[in-house]
């Protein structure tokens, strides 16, 4: 597939502003390491791209949740809004904290995964349900509170919609892939459908 060029100008380091470098100092000297994705996008307003950087880092390295948990709940969210940059990114992360492939396959391939973790079913479950819905049962919601506590309640559900955000920004603006990188959920032509992807839900909670 041909590497696609965003619809907006993406800041370059060497026509930042003084404002624009204090932010990209502060992301590429993080955990993070580089700048990719919504964030170049973000520093048109270096303000912004300053209190979203935060957040997310706070989201996904400062939480409750080991990397494994995050990572299903926003390849999750990536497959939901079908954000193929989302989802390359992730993927890799994903792997690297010890999701399987077979796991991460059947997210792509809009199949309900075989976990032998039930805690990685719940999140599964929660997310699924909540970016379906826009709603969460009381009986679900009560199960992620008994594991993880109220902050884990809460992190998981700003975790899942601040990677909503990213996808939308990614999407909107068409950010290309990083170089060297194809298509994995929509490889033939590149083209999302117009709408989101449901995920498969696994059933009743209990």
């Amino acid at each position: 597939m041909a590497q696609q060029t965003a619809r907006i100008p993406l800041p370059e380091p060497q026509t930042m502003t003084a404002e624009q470098r204090v932010v990209l100092d502060a992301i590429v000297g993080g955990k993070r390491g580089e700048i990719i994705g919504p964030l170049r996008a973000a520093l048109h307003n270096p303000a912004l791209a300053d209190a979203w950087q935060k957040i997310g880092a706070v989201l996904r390295y400062n939480t409750v949740f080991e990397p494994k948990y995050s990572e299903l709940a926003i390849t999750l969210t990536a497959r939901r809004w079908n954000s193929e940059l989302e989802w390359v990114i992730h993927r890799d992360a994903g792997e690297k904290a010890g999701l399987s492939v077979e796991i991460l396959d059947a997210i792509r391939d809009h199949k309900i995964p075989d976990f032998d973790d039930p805690k990685m079913e719940l999140i599964y479950d929660y997310i699924c349900e909540l970016q379906n819905t826009g709603q969460v049962e009381a009986a679900l919601h009560a199960r992620v509170s008994e594991v993880w506590g109220a902050v884990g309640v809460v992190e998981l559900t700003a975790l899942t919609g601040y990677y909503a955000m990213v996808a939308m920004t990614l999407n909107a603006h068409r950010i290309s892939l990083p170089e060297g990188r194809e298509a994995e959920l929509y490889p033939d032509d590149g083209q999302p459908p117009r709408e989101l992807s449901n995920l498969p839900q696994r059933g009743p909670h209990r």
